[in-house]
């Protein structure tokens, strides 16, 4: 009987210390896919270098889709102008992807994101994959995609996941494969540094033509839409950050989201890094964001700016972010088939050659610089952050 007690009583004991340990393992459960708190996001960044790049397109893409599909993907485009942007200095790149590409063919998808990955580390570059996007046209087609319109701003540029799903909420889940899927597979790839979740949700199409495609009341599926990515991401719990770039508003309310929109406080609340879009000619401006967003006490990401005809450069721009420990990522590389050498405006104006301001954009598809001077500002300034 004596055997039998202490059996029992060993029984128990195990039992016990299965049920705690159970219970430890929800607690950590529970502690999985949680924003990161500050001291995590600082933790994260402080040894960090001084992050610049751009968004990164080859000049051989007219957007996300010609970027990645497999007859259209080029590496010997990407490899050499990867170079040219580490020859500049730059350590980032923001590349936007594409949910139609994962329903086309995952797998392929996957592998050639692997590939891009090892051409940019070969460079010691680092990525932040953008995973939707409310920009441009509202309806994507996969396949072969259109030829540029001369002398016009992004005129192949496409949304995702397009009207058709963003406005039918009973059709958001069908992206939750993609969105998990691609967070799984690079989950823990120190290639990848941030998930941009969804660039600028609710900006609305304008241009002729488009408008009309448009969904109605955009702002309120775009944030049905992005609480459900935020949710599958965290899910995945990657072991890099979260964020949703804020772009838009009255700036003196960007520290204080309770006088923000839904969406837009949506986005910086749930952010574990803090990301924006500064495209202001008046710097003042962008001091002022700058100022509102550190009231959120975690690291700061630029992830567009330079709109050199408003008097946004990187002479004005890029000191100011040095400084801050800001990471700076302006729009464009090599001018090509996304003609954003080109102001917004030339969709309402006609331009019949190269304007004499680019608009965005560095080199040209040769890798020659459009200013001499902006690339030795460039190269000056990020040596001496080293």
């Amino acid at each position: 009987m004596k055997y039998l007690g202490v059996c029992t009583i060993l029984i128990l004991a195990l039992a016990c210390g299965e049920q705690n340990l159970k219970k430890q393992d929800r607690q950590e459960v529970v502690k999985e896919g949680q924003k990161w708190s500050a001291q995590e996001a600082w933790d994260w960044y402080n040894d960090k270098p001084w992050y610049l790049g751009a968004n990164f397109n080859p000049s051989s893409s007219i957007n996300q889709l010609e970027f990645w599909q497999k007859d259209t993907f080029d590496p010997e485009t990407i490899d050499r102008e990867l170079k040219w942007s580490a020859d500049l200095g730059m350590n980032l790149h923001r590349v936007y992807l594409h949910n139609l590409l994962w329903e086309q063919d995952s797998i392929g998808f996957l592998n050639r994101l692997e590939n891009y990955l090892g051409l940019a580390e070969k460079y010691n570059i680092k990525t932040m994959f953008v995973l939707l996007d409310d920009v441009w046209h509202p309806i994507p087609k996969p396949g072969v995609q259109p030829q540029p319109v001369p002398h016009v701003h992004n005129s192949g540029w496409v949304q995702s996941p397009g009207a058709e799903i963003l406005g039918d909420s009973t059709r958001h889940d069908e992206l939750e494969s993609y969105i998990k899927g691609v967070v799984r597979h690079f989950a823990n790839d120190d290639r990848v540094l941030v998930w941009d979740l969804y660039n600028e949700p609710d900006n609305v199409a304008g241009q002729p033509g488009r408008r009309q495609l448009e969904v109605d009341n955009k702002h309120v599926y775009s944030l049905m839409l992005l609480k459900k990515v935020m949710k599958w991401a965290r899910e995945v719990n990657p072991s890099q950050p979260l964020t949703t770039g804020i772009w838009r508003g009255n700036i003196d309310h960007w520290g204080t989201p309770d006088s923000l929109p839904a969406l837009d406080s949506y986005m910086l609340v749930n952010s574990d890094i803090i990301s924006f879009h500064a495209y202001d000619g008046e710097i003042d401006n962008v001091k002022k964001k700058i100022t509102e967003l550190q009231k959120y006490n975690r690291p700061l990401f630029c992830t567009e700016y330079l709109a050199r005809g408003v008097g946004n450069t990187f002479e004005s721009v890029l000191p100011i972010l040095k400084e801050n420990k800001i990471a700076a990522i302006n729009w464009g590389f090599v001018s090509g088939k996304t003609n954003t050498i080109y102001p917004w405006k030339s969709w309402d104006s006609t331009f019949t050659e190269e304007p004499e301001i680019w608009h965005h954009d560095i080199l040209r598809p040769d890798g020659s610089p459009f200013s001499v001077e902006e690339t030795d500002f460039i190269k000056q300034l990020n040596s001496n952050s080293k």
